[in-house]
Parts: C-alpha cells; sequence; structure tokens
C-alpha cells in the first residue's frame, strides 16, 4: 500500500514513509503540541472520564428535551482525515436513546444521487421532530474532500459556496438546531494517527486510499478549509472550530459546547460549565489561527 511516489516522499516532514514501521521521533515529540495546540499535556484519563460521565448524563436530559418538545438538532462534524470526528460523535452518542439519535456517515454518491440536486442525498437523512442526528462529514464534502481530489468540477464548488449558507438558513429557520463542528490538527499529529492506523491491526481498516492521498495534500486541504470558513459560517450557522490534537479534550467540549448553548429543563449549569476557549471557539481568532 504505496501512499506517494519517491519523489513526494522526500517532500514530506522528517522523511515520513507511512510503510516504515518506526515512526519519526521528531513527529512523536511534536505531535501533540503541533498546529499551536496550546497544551503541552493529554489530558489525565480520570478527569476525562469523570468529566465525560456527567457530561453525558447531561446530555440524556437534553435527549428528554428534545423528544419532549419536539425539537431537532443537527450537528455536523467536519475536518481533516484522522481529526477525530468519529471518536467525537461516538462518545457524544454513547449512553443516549439510539431510538431518537443516530449518526449518518455517507458513503460515495451513487450514479442516481450523482444525477440529483447536491443537497437531496443529505436531505432524506435529517431528523424528524424530537430526533438528533450527527453527520460524519456532511454536505461541506463539495467543498473539502472532493474539492481536493477533483471528485468535483470548481464551478460544482462554486455553486456550492454559494447554496450552503441559503440550505442552512432554512434549516434553522425552521427551528432546526445546528451546530457545526470543524476539527483541526497539527501536521505531525496527522501523521502520527495515520501512522498508528497504518500499523495497528485493530485500525487498519480506518485508513483508506483517500486517507493515503491526503497525506501529500496538506497545503491543499488547508486553502479548501480556509474558503469554507470564509465563505460559509454565518450568523445563523457558524463554524465552531475544536483543536482536536487531545481527543479527550476535543471529545468533552464538543459535548459540552452543545450543552451550553442549549436550554432544556434541569440543566445543571455547574457541570456543564463553560467551554474551553483555548480549544473551541467560532470567529477570526480561531479561523486564523486553525492549521
Amino acid at each position: 500500500m504505496n501512499a506517494k511516489s519517491d519523489n513526494a516522499k522526500s517532500a514530506l516532514p522528517y522523511g515520513f514513509d507511512i510503510e516504515n514501521p518506526v515512526l519519526a521521533p521528531e513527529i512523536i515529540e511534536k505531535a501533540l503540541t503541533s498546529g499551536g495546540f496550546p497544551y503541552d499535556q493529554q489530558l489525565k484519563k480520570k478527569v476525562y472520564e469523570e468529566q465525560l460521565e456527567a457530561l453525558q448524563l447531561e446530555l440524556l436530559k437534553l435527549q428528554t428535551f428534545v423528544e419532549a418538545e419536539g425539537e431537532r438538532v443537527v450537528a455536523l462534524f467536519e475536518g481533516r482525515d484522522a481529526s477525530g470526528k468519529g471518536s467525537c460523535i461516538r462518545r457524544f452518542l454513547e449512553r443516549l436513546n439510539p431510538r431518537h439519535a443516530r449518526s449518518v456517515a455517507l458513503t460515495k454518491p451513487t450514479e442516481t444521487e450523482r444525477g440529483e440536486w447536491y443537497f437531496q442525498r443529505y436531505v432524506c437523512h435529517l431528523p424528524t421532530a424530537g430526533d438528533m442526528v450527527l453527520f460524519d462529514r456532511s454536505w461541506y464534502n463539495r467543498a473539502g474532500v472532493e474539492r481536493v481530489m477533483s471528485f468535483c468540477t470548481l464551478a460544482q464548488v462554486e455553486a456550492f459556496l454559494e447554496a450552503a449558507p441559503d440550505f442552512e438558513s432554512l434549516l434553522v429557520r425552521d427551528g432546526t438546531n445546528l451546530f457545526k463542528f470543524y476539527l483541526v490538527i497539527g501536521r505531525e499529529m496527522q501523521l502520527e494517527r495515520f501512522h498508528e492506523r497504518r500499523h495497528n491491526p485493530f485500525k487498519r481498516w480506518k485508513i483508506t486510499e483517500i486517507d493515503l492521498a491526503a497525506i501529500d495534500k496538506w497545503d491543499d486541504y488547508t486553502r479548501a478549509q480556509r474558503e469554507i470558513f470564509k465563505r460559509t459560517s454565518t450568523k445563523e450557522a457558524p463554524w465552531i472550530v475544536v483543536r482536536a490534537n487531545d481527543q479527550r479534550r476535543a471529545r468533552l467540549e464538543t459535548i459540552r459546547w452543545v450543552l451550553f448553548h442549549s436550554e432544556y429543563e434541569g440543566k445543571d449549569a455547574k457541570i456543564v460549565g463553560e467551554p474551553d476557549p483555548k480549544i473551541i471557539g467560532t470567529g477570526a481568532k480561531y479561523f486564523d489561527t486553525a492549521p
């Protein structure tokens, strides 16, 4: 499984070669703090587990309220390959009633879907009253993966970037509670996670040809990411940037953000607390510093 040509390999940091079972010590040393991550240690496991359990109990309260009031909740999880989107979603849904909370991770479109309105395949997965749906990648595939990998034309990208804010505005104005999370990681952290996926037999299924191709396209994804923020972060549906080098903090803060910005019966403000501004936030400060 070759991710790149020999010429491309030499351009990667530290001579990175995903097939080499030994990861360069420089990558290991710099992974956690890469991309300007603000903490030099991972959150301790005990602290993480205690906070996660407490926040998951609050999520159950939120779900009860959503069901009773007929609310609709949608959360998008976007970001580079290996940024931890699926991990955040799993912890979010772990203790919720699966009849009314689910994740959606669509495969590549079928021939029929390619002939439809672009948003059509996503609309059918939106929640009914009382449900919560979390998208592991979403309609933003068009402006991210599809753009970088040339799976669509630049005209299609432009049409999407024009239409997305209007589409999301319709959802919000119709009562959908929409959260758009964009998980960002540093270059060394992505390489470390790709390497682990390649050499850990329990995680090897996670690495795909798209992942391998992405190794050489860091700058292309950065340009796409910045245009997504610029063109599609609106007052009604802002992007929420999550610094995700530490997966424990990322999981807690995405849950905390939803709880903090939701009103529901029995909410314990002390347990919910306030989102950590070093890890999560929205606006130019976060968009401009995202790696």
